[in-house]
C-alpha cells in the first residue's frame, strides 16, 4: 500500500524537454509490503502557466529512496525524514536542471 506522507506546491524554475516549468510537487511518499517499509522523495516539475494550471506532465520527475527497512510507519521516523526532505527534494531537482523556491508554496502542505 501507498500512502502520501507528505505533499507540498511550490513556485520553482526549470526547463525540461524544452519547456519551461514554473511549479514543483514535492512529495514523501511510504509503501509498505510483506513487513517491509519503504520512504521516497519525488519531485514533478509542471508548467504552472497560470493561477490554476496544476496540470503534472510526469516528464520532468525525479525520485529517490530514502529508507528501507523491516517495520512499518512510525511518526517519530516520519518526522525524521521529513526534516531532511528539501536536502533530498533539491538534489533531485538539481539533477533535472531545476530549482525550488521554499518560500514561495503554492498551496497548503497536505499529510496523509
Amino acid at each position: 500500500m501507498e500512502v502520501d506522507v507528505y505533499s507540498q506546491y511550490f513556485t520553482a524554475e526549470c526547463v525540461y524537454n524544452g519547456r519551461r516549468r514554473r511549479g514543483v510537487v514535492v512529495k514523501l511518499t511510504s509503501s509498505s509490503e510483506a513487513g517491509m517499509i519503504r520512504y521516497c522523495v519525488s519531485v514533478s516539475f509542471f508548467p504552472h502557466e497560470n493561477p490554476e494550471d496544476f496540470l503534472i506532465s510526469y516528464d520532468a520527475y525525479g525520485e529517490k529512496e530514502i529508507y528501507n527497512a523491516k517495520g512499518r510507519r512510525s511518526k517519530k521516523r516520519e518526522a525524521v525524514l521529513l526534516a531532511e526532505i528539501r536536502k533530498h527534494a533539491d538534489e533531485l531537482a538539481k539533477s533535472l536542471g531545476g530549482t525550488i523556491d521554499w518560500e514561495k508554496p503554492l498551496g497548503e502542505e497536505r499529510r496523509g
